[in-house]
């Protein structure tokens, strides 16, 4: 399934704030809201809070080892 077909049957997982994101990568919320702000880890800020693609960050770090 391509992307755009994901995000048209609407299966994104969406993981909104800077501590549920944290949790999910073994960051503290500090250091993950520095990496989130420099452009470091694939996220987006929508109305004041942070949200990531769960499948997007488990790319970056698959691609990272």
């Amino acid at each position: 399934m391509t992307q755009s077909e994901e995000n048209t049957t609407g299966r994104l997982d969406l993981i909104w704030g800077v501590e549920a994101i944290a949790d999910l990568i073994g960051r503290t919320p500090r250091q993950t809201f520095h990496i989130l702000k420099t452009g470091q880890l694939p996220g987006k800020k929508v109305g004041g809070r942070w949200v990531a693609e769960r499948s997007k960050l488990i790319a970056f770090f698959m691609e990272a080892a």
